[in-house]
C-alpha cells in the first residue's frame, strides 16, 4: 500500500492507495468514527457492488452504516440534491466533530464534501473514491462543488477531507469507458509537469487501463504525489500553481456545457479532448512544437479517448463554445486565463489569450 501525505498547515491528512481497503474499512478509519452509526453517501451503482462489504467491515467494530443513495451522474450535483442531502444529514444528527463517508466517484465526493463544508459551518468527511478519475483527482485537494444552470462547479467551497482511501479493487467493477475517462486525469499529470511520467505512460498506459495491479498502483500513486505537491504549495489556487491542474478543463468544460453535462461526453473524455486542444492551440501560437502536440494527441487517442473535436458531431461554432467559457469560475477582471504548453511537462498560465482567436481556432478544429 502506498501512503501519501497531503501537507497542509495544521490539517495534514493521508491518501492511502492499495487493494482491500474497503474490506478493512474499520481498521483504516475506525478512529475517526465517533458514533455507533456511520452516515455514508453513495450512488446506486456503487451501492450495488460495495454496500455489503462496507456494512460487514463496520459491523465488525460494532458500527452500523446508514445509507444515503443518489442516482449516478452529474444530476445529483444540484441545489435540490444539496438540500436533500443536508436535510438527511441533519436528520441523522451529524455533529461538527463527526465524519461522513463519501463512497463513490467525483459526483458523490463533490456533493458530500460541499454538504459537509456547510453543515453546521463544517463537519468532517472521509473520501473513498471508487473511480480512477476520483482517485487521482477530485478526491484529493479539497475542492467541492455543485453544478448550476450557468455551468459546472460554480457553487462550492474548499473543504479538505480527513482521510482518502483509494481502494484499487473498486476499479475492477468500473466500466471500461469510465476507466478510460479516469486515465485522462492520469496522463494529465505527465503532460503538465512530468515528461518522464508521460513517456512511461506511452508504454504502460494500456496496462494501466487494463487494471494490471503493479502499473495501476504506480500510476495512481504518481498522480496523487503530483497533486499533493501542487495542493501543498497552492491550496486555494491563489498563486497560479494549482491552476495548472486545470490543463484541458477550460476547453473541456465548454464541451461538457455544449453537450448538456450528459453521458454524451464524460468529464474525463472532455478533459482529454481539452488537453489535445490546449496542445494544438499552444502549437498554433508557436509555443509548443507540432511534434509534441501530435504526440499528445496520439497518446490520448491510443487510450481510446476522444482526440478530434470534429468527430464529436457538435452542432455549434467556435463562438458558441467560447461563450460557455465566459461562465468559467477562473474568469478574473474580465479575462480568462488558459493553461497552455511550452513542452511536454511544461504547462504554464497564459493571461493574454484572445477569446476571438480561440473561437477561430475552434472553428478550424470543428471542421477537421
Amino acid at each position: 500500500m502506498a501512503v501519501i501525505p497531503i501537507a497542509l498547515a495544521g490539517r495534514e491528512y493521508e491518501v492511502r492507495i492499495g487493494a482491500g481497503l474497503l474490506a478493512n474499512l474499520a481498521q483504516e478509519c475506525g478512529a475517526l468514527l465517533r458514533k455507533d452509526t456511520v452516515p455514508i453517501v453513495t450512488d446506486r451503482n456503487v451501492a450495488q457492488h460495495w454496500r455489503e462489504t462496507v456494512g460487514k467491515s463496520l459491523e465488525a467494530i460494532g458500527k452500523q452504516a446508514v445509507w444515503y443513495v443518489v442516482e449516478p451522474g452529474e444530476g445529483a450535483k444540484s441545489w435540490i440534491g444539496l438540500q436533500e442531502l443536508t436535510d438527511w444529514l441533519l436528520a441523522q444528527n451529524v455533529e461538527r466533530g463527526d465524519h461522513v463517508i463519501a463512497l463513490g466517484g467525483g459526483v458523490v465526493g463533490d456533493l458530500t464534501g460541499f454538504a459537509c463544508s456547510i453543515l453546521k459551518r463544517g463537519c468532517g468527511f472521509i473520501q473513498i473514491p471508487t473511480s480512477l478519475l476520483a482517485q487521482v483527482d477530485s478526491s484529493v485537494g479539497g475542492k467541492t462543488a455543485i453544478n448550476t444552470g450557468a455551468g459546472k462547479n460554480l457553487i462550492g467551497a474548499f473543504h479538505q477531507p480527513s482521510l482518502v482511501l483509494a481502494d484499487l479493487d473498486c476499479l475492477e467493477t468500473l466500466p471500461p469507458r469510465e476507466m478510460r475517462a479516469g486515465y485522462a486525469e492520469v496522463i494529465k499529470y505527465g503532460i503538465l509537469g512530468d515528461a518522464d511520467f508521460f513517456t512511461w505512460l506511452e508504454a504502460m498506459g494500456p496496462r494501466v487501463i487494463a487494471r494490471d495491479p503493479e502499473p495501476l498502483e504506480m500510476a495512481v500513486a504518481t498522480s496523487v504525489q503530483a497533486k499533493a505537491r501542487i495542493v501543498a504549495e497552492d491550496e486555494k489556487e491563489l498563486s497560479g500553481t494549482r491552476a495548472l491542474l486545470n490543463l484541458g478543463h477550460t476547453f473541456g468544460h465548454a464541451l461538457e456545457a455544449e453537450t448538456g453535462f450528459s453521458d454524451r461526453l464524460l468529464h474525463g473524455e472532455a478533459v482529454a479532448l481539452g488537453m489535445v486542444l490546449a496542445a494544438r492551440y499552444s502549437a498554433r501560437r508557436g509555443e509548443l512544437s507540432e511534434q509534441d502536440a501530435a504526440r499528445i494527441a496520439s497518446a490520448i487517442g491510443a487510450s481510446g479517448l476522444p482526440s478530434k473535436l470534429g468527430e464529436l458531431g457538435l452542432d455549434c461554432d467556435g463562438s458558441t463554445l467560447t461563450d460557455h467559457m465566459l461562465h468559467d469560475k477562473k474568469m478574473d477582471a474580465g479575462t480568462l486565463p488558459f493553461i497552455l504548453l511550452k513542452g511536454i511537462g511544461e504547462a504554464y498560465l497564459a493571461r493574454d489569450v484572445d477569446l476571438a482567436d480561440v473561437a477561430r481556432f475552434l472553428d478550424e478544429e470543428l471542421s477537421r
